[in-house]
């Protein structure tokens, strides 16, 4: 496993702090949740050429089911 370590500044830290603990969670695992949210949310380009496809072969996803 990796480690990656960041700066920020006071402010921002103690409001990271508060909301990790309003979800019973120490910092690190509040930032490692909320990165794995993110990586996880599908890529909008992705999204697009899923729907065009779709849209496109309506027709004959219609008559196949």
């Amino acid at each position: 496993m990796k480690q990656i370590t960041i700066q920020i500044d006071d402010e921002k830290a103690s409001l990271l702090r508060e909301k990790a603990m309003r979800y019973g969670l120490r910092p690190e695992q509040f930032i490692t949740a909320s990165i794995e949210d993110l990586i996880g949310q599908p890529d909008p380009d992705f999204d697009q050429a899923a729907k065009r496809v779709l849209e496109k072969n309506k027709e004959l996803y219609n008559r196949l089911s």
